[in-house]
């Protein structure tokens, strides 16, 4: 063989092993593709469980609901400001400054 003709194998196969080194890192099915979704499935999970949570949350808020005037009860009076008709409420109010004094 001539030299000429090594030269040019050994080119062939530095260019081929380039391409598959390029395939494995940086292709589609990549390292780092694969590194790039092993972060988005971590960041999915912990997304999955709070909302998991928040439809525990939910159905047992649904089936007090549907079980009892309780809970009916609580939120009335906490987000309506609801009492009975035997209660009194009072409301006190917190002054953190007096009132500006104009003068004429």
């Amino acid at each position: 063989m001539s030299p000429t003709t090594i030269r040019l194998i050994r080119w062939l196969m530095v260019g081929l092993i380039f391409s598959l080194g390029y395939g494995l890192v940086l292709g589609k099915g990549g390292w780092i593709r694969r590194q790039d979704l092993k972060h988005q499935l971590q960041g999915q999970r912990a997304l999955n469980q709070s909302l998991e949570k928040r439809n525990q949350t939910l159905r047992a808020e649904v089936a007090d609901l549907k079980s009892g005037s309780d809970a009916i009860e609580e939120r009335a009076r906490h987000e309506l400001g609801m009492v009975r008709p035997d209660e009194v409420f009072y409301q006190y109010r917190t002054v953190t400054s007096p009132p500006p004094v104009v003068a004429h």
